[in-house]
């Protein structure tokens, strides 16, 4: 059932758990997520950023999110920037809308968030904001203490905007790492401790299994996957062109019926199960199969 996505996160606060929060595009990509949902028992949270196509993909989501009422979901628009296309998605029927005003002085940044939070609450959509900046991964080295999340900036911003979930900056970064993750853990636990509303992660893919499970019993309550998802999702259908074109080796009967398969037939069922089995184990990870 597509729920706003503060319950879900409210309800993970209180259960010391995240809500895996993956990217999705098409399809598959969201038949894939609700399928890894339903395997586990687990509630989901589907991002979809503006170049996915707003009202393409949401239509698509709620299509196949109907075909799993037993499953908590949420619908939300990821890294939102121009006003429009935050309206755009709450008209679209998202449960939740992220407003991404990191970049922006602290001043600009809490304004613009109060403005979108007092729409989005007038008619039940959760707002998540960014305070601090989790930049990209190839900068690693170069931003990664730049944008981390002053905790005395984080207190105010809350108090000032109303936001309902908040993604922090304690060390990780979009895409892949240049550089080993090192995540601030300390000050994890500062803001989770004088926080009351639920805390995000952005920037999960690479940054290993042993900071990603504590960074969960350390204080957050969601997610962010994209970067490994998107490689699953590659590598299957590279080896199962491979497969067809007689340069690797035919695991099963099963892989063998696959090479006769139409390329779209391959991409619905190869990518999606490769991107779900990684899904899978990160929604393991994060300790929220069998909460539903």
């Amino acid at each position: 059932m597509l729920e706003p996505m503060r319950d879900l996160l409210i309800e993970a606060k209180r259960g010391g758990y995240a809500v895996a929060a993956p990217n999705v595009w098409n399809k598959e990509s969201v038949k894939a997520a609700f399928n890894a949902a339903e395997e586990l028992g687990a509630p989901i949270i589907l991002d979809v950023g503006y170049a996915m196509g707003i009202e393409e993909t949401g239509e698509i989501a709620r299509f196949v999110g109907a075909r799993h009422p037993r499953i908590p979901w949420a619908l939300n628009l990821d890294h939102g920037g121009p006003f429009e296309h935050i309206i755009r998605a709450i008209r679209a029927g998202y449960s939740s809308v992220m407003v991404d005003r990191s970049q922006l002085p602290f001043e600009d940044n809490a304004v613009q968030t109060a403005e979108i939070v007092r729409i989005a609450h007038a008619v039940g959509v959760t707002v998540e904001a960014e305070l601090g900046h989790v930049g990209q991964g190839v900068e690693y080295e170069k931003t990664r203490d730049a944008g981390l999340t002053h905790p005395e900036e984080a207190e105010a911003f809350v108090e000032r905007t109303g936001v309902d979930c908040l993604a922090v900056a304690v060390g990780t970064s979009h895409g892949a790492y240049k550089g080993t993750p090192h995540l601030e853990f300390d000050l994890l636990e500062t803001l989770s401790g004088m926080l009351e509303i639920p805390l995000v992660l952005h920037g999960g893919s690479g940054t290993g299994d042993d900071n990603l499970h504590r960074a969960v019993k350390t204080g957050i309550q969601k997610v962010n996957l994209y970067t490994e998802l998107g490689e699953a999702w590659f590598e299957a259908l590279e080896h199962e062109f491979a497969v067809r074109a007689g340069t690797a080796e035919v695991a099963s009967a099963d892989e063998f019926t696959n090479v006769k398969k139409k390329p779209a037939q391959l991409m619905e069922d190869s990518c999606r199960d490769g991107y779900q089995k990684k899904l899978m184990h990160y929604i393991e990870l994060f300790d929220s199969a069998g909460r539903i």
